[in-house]
C-alpha cells in the first residue's frame, strides 16, 4: 500500500528533474565547464610539458604595471559609469513617475538607448566623437566653445571620460527602469501623510523616497556594477583600449592577452581575478536576497 502511494510521488519527481535536466545540462556545458578549463588554465605554469598547479601567472598578474593600470581605468570607468546612471537614472525615474501628458511615450524614448547593441552604440559614439566630420566637435564650434578640432578618442586625457559618457548614454535606461519600479511601489498614502504633517518636497524625497527605494537602489547598484565590469562591445568599437592603454579595462584586456598575444594561461588567471571581483560586488546583492527567502 505504502509503495503505491509512493510511487506516483516518485514518478513525479522524476518528472520534475526531467524538465530540468536539459536547463541545467545547458548551463554545465556554456558555464560550468569553460569557469572550470579557465581557472585550470589560470593554475598553469605556462611552460610547455610542464604538469602540476601553479600560482605563476597570479604572481605575474601582481607584478605587471599594466594590470595595475588596467585595474585602475577599469576601476574608474565603473565608478564614473554607475554614479551617473544613478544620477541621471533616478532624475528621469523620479520625473517620469509624475501625472505628465504623454508620459507613456516619454518611457519609451527614454528606454530606446538600452535597446541599442553594445557594438552599435560604439560605433555610433566613434562617428559622434570623430575628430574631423563628428558631430560633437561639429555642434561646440558652431557654438563658439572651440577654435580647433577636439581629438576625443586619442588625447590621453580625454579618451576614458569619452567611453564613460558614451555608455552612461546606453546604460542609464536600466538604472531608471529599476527605480521607476521602486518609486511605484512606495504607497501614495506615505506621500500624503508626509503633506499634512508638513514636510516639503526636499524631506519627502529624504524621509519617503528614499527609505522606500533602499533595497532597490542595492539591487540597481549591484547589478549595474556587474554589468559596467562586463563591458566590452562599447569599448571595444569604439577605442579597442587604445590609445595605449588609455582606455583598456579588464574585459578588453582579457581579449586581447587570449586571442590577439595567445597567452592563454595569463588571461585565464585575468578571467578569474576579474570573476572574483564580480563575486566581491554581488556580496550585498546576494545577502540580501537571501535575507528576503
Amino acid at each position: 500500500m505504502m509503495l503505491g502511494i509512493r510511487l506516483p510521488a516518485l514518478r513525479d519527481r522524476l518528472m520534475g528533474y526531467a524538465f530540468v535536466a536539459p536547463a541545467l545540462l545547458l548551463l554545465l556545458a556554456v558555464l560550468a565547464y569553460p569557469a572550470g578549463r579557465s581557472l585550470r588554465l589560470s593554475l598553469s605554469s605556462g611552460v610547455r610539458g610542464s604538469s602540476g598547479y601553479s600560482l605563476v601567472q597570479y604572481a605575474e598578474l601582481l607584478r605587471s604595471d599594466v594590470f595595475r593600470q588596467v585595474l585602475q581605468n577599469t576601476a574608474l570607468f565603473v565608478a564614473a559609469s554607475v554614479a551617473l546612471h544613478l544620477a541621471l537614472g533616478l532624475a528621469l525615474a523620479l520625473t517620469l513617475n509624475r501625472p505628465l501628458f504623454g508620459r507613456a511615450a516619454f518611457r519609451v524614448l527614454a528606454l530606446l538607448p538600452w535597446v541599442v547593441p553594445d557594438v552599435v552604440a560604439g560605433i555610433v559614439w566613434k562617428w559622434i566623437l570623430n575628430p574631423l566630420y563628428g558631430l560633437m566637435n561639429d555642434l561646440l564650434f558652431r557654438a563658439g566653445l572651440i577654435a580647433a578640432p577636439v581629438e576625443w578618442l586619442t588625447a590621453p586625457g580625454l579618451v576614458l571620460p569619452s567611453v564613460v559618457l558614451a555608455n552612461v548614454w546606453r546604460g542609464f535606461p536600466f538604472v531608471m527602469i529599476i527605480l521607476l519600479a521602486g518609486l511605484q511601489s512606495i504607497p501614495v498614502e506615505l506621500y500624503e501623510a508626509a503633506a499634512i504633517d508638513g514636510a516639503g518636497t526636499v524631506q519627502r524625497f529624504r524621509h519617503v523616497t528614499l527609505p522606500g527605494l533602499r533595497k532597490v537602489l542595492i539591487v540597481a547598484l549591484a547589478l549595474d556594477t556587474i554589468w559596467e565590469v562586463r563591458r566590452f562591445g562599447l569599448i571595444q568599437a569604439m577605442t579597442a583600449g587604445g590609445p595605449g592603454i588609455m582606455s583598456e579595462v579588464l574585459s578588453t584586456q582579457v581579449f586581447k592577452q587570449y586571442f590577439q598575444f595567445f597567452k592563454f594561461e595569463y588571461a585565464s588567471a585575468m578571467a578569474i581575478a576579474m570573476t572574483g571581483l564580480l563575486l566581491v560586488v554581488s556580496l550585498p546583492y546576494v545577502r540580501m536576497i537571501v535575507r528576503q527567502e
